[in-house]
């Protein structure tokens, strides 16, 4: 699954900690215990429910001071890297161990802290048909991970030392990439201390008048692809390949609106409507029904620095194959290089049930 290596190493060299002057730099550690549950987001999980998984979530922070532009429009967030180790409680579901690359946004003078977290997560104990059975939540032993944290954070109360406490959301999920892939959610209260490297030395914020922003309208054409696998547990993963063609207006320095069209070849489908058409045949799916499928969409795509976190509604208006619904919708990340070439990874789904993580590159003119 080495998708999910180049998935971190994306977020990795986003958050590269190079980026700051020697003298506007500052570290924390932060450390947190929670204890939780898994939330019935589907029916199919509700075996695997019957414990309250619990972990610890280690951190390292590189806090911003607007050394560049884009920090001080978004309030002084830090950056950093996680590492979460939850464990199940439940021998079905094993233990998570997983690295993360994050955000830290603050509000309300600084005592409000929001964390997103984006990383790959290993899994000790996935489905297997013979040993495993009954884990119809962990396809494979690497999944994508995301996790959220809303907490209190209150930095440097007695030399340095501080104190955070709130509310976590932890996500796994392998994306299709193989069957079976219900995946988990946990909410879970956690609580810890921070820790100021710098030994609470206070920096002073940079603050620049701002300017605004207008551009005609951008012309955007992407290639995405990867693999994936129907919910038919051994169907087998297959290659698929997507063209997006969309226009985009910048509303101001955040913000711009998209719509645009995708062109989809996903070839899991092709055994997918084989697999049918033998096995329910009251179905009335023709072995030789078309694969391909074209859609709609409108978008909206937030910058920050050089990466941007896209979000897209789409509609069929070519759909020979029932597979879903005809509503998908796709989240992810841009990483611009240069003021025209970009990579993206992004989730394409429909509602809250993943089709497949897309890697792409793409041209913005």
């Amino acid at each position: 699954m080495n998708f999910k290596f180049l998935f971190f190493l994306f977020f990795a060299i986003t958050f590269c900690f190079s980026q700051e002057s020697p003298e506007l730099k500052k570290y924390t550690l932060d450390a947190n215990q929670f204890y939780g549950s898994i939330i019935l987001h589907n029916p199919d999980i509700s075996h695997l429910i019957n414990a309250h998984p619990g972990g610890i979530i280690l951190s390292y922070n590189r806090k911003t001071y607007g050394s560049e532009e884009w920090e001080e429009l978004y309030n002084y967030p830090d950056l950093g890297f996680s590492f979460i180790y939850q464990d199940m409680n439940y021998e079905t579901l094993g233990k998570n161990y997983s690295l993360y690359a994050h955000y830290n946004f603050y509000f309300f003078k600084r005592n409000i802290q929001l964390r997103v977290g984006q990383g790959i997560a290993y899994t000790s104990n996935p489905y297997d048909k013979t040993t495993n059975f009954r884990n119809n939540a962990y396809g494979s032993d690497f999944l994508s991970s995301t996790y959220l944290m809303f907490n209190y954070h209150k930095e440097n109360i007695f030399k340095g030392l501080g104190f955070k406490a709130g509310i976590s959301i932890i996500h796994y999920s392998n994306a299709n990439f193989r069957a079976p892939n219900t995946s988990t959610n946990t909410m879970a209260l956690n609580a810890g201390l921070v820790y100021d490297l710098n030994g609470g030395t206070e920096i002073e914020y940079v603050h620049r008048e701002k300017e605004k922003v207008t551009e005609p309208v951008r012309y955007n054409f992407a290639l995405r692809t990867g693999l994936n696998e129907s919910d038919v547990i051994d169907s087998g993963q297959y290659g698929f390949v997507v063209f997006s063609a969309y226009a985009d207006k910048r509303l101001g320095r955040k913000s711009a609106i998209q719509m645009g069209t995708d062109v989809f070849f996903s070839n899991f489908l092709k055994e997918l409507i084989r697999y049918q058409s033998i096995s329910f045949p009251e179905n009335k799916v023709a072995a030789d029904d078309d694969y391909k499928r074209v859609g709609v969409f409108v978008g909206h795509e937030l910058f920050i620095n050089k990466m941007s976190i896209i979000s897209q509604l789409g509609y069929y208006v070519y759909y020979p194959f029932d597979f879903e619904g005809r509503m998908y919708n796709r989240m992810g990340l841009k990483r611009y290089f240069g003021d025209k070439v970009y990579g993206a990874i992004t989730l394409k789904s429909h509602g809250a049930k993943a089709e497949a993580v897309e890697l792409g590159i793409g041209i913005r003119l």
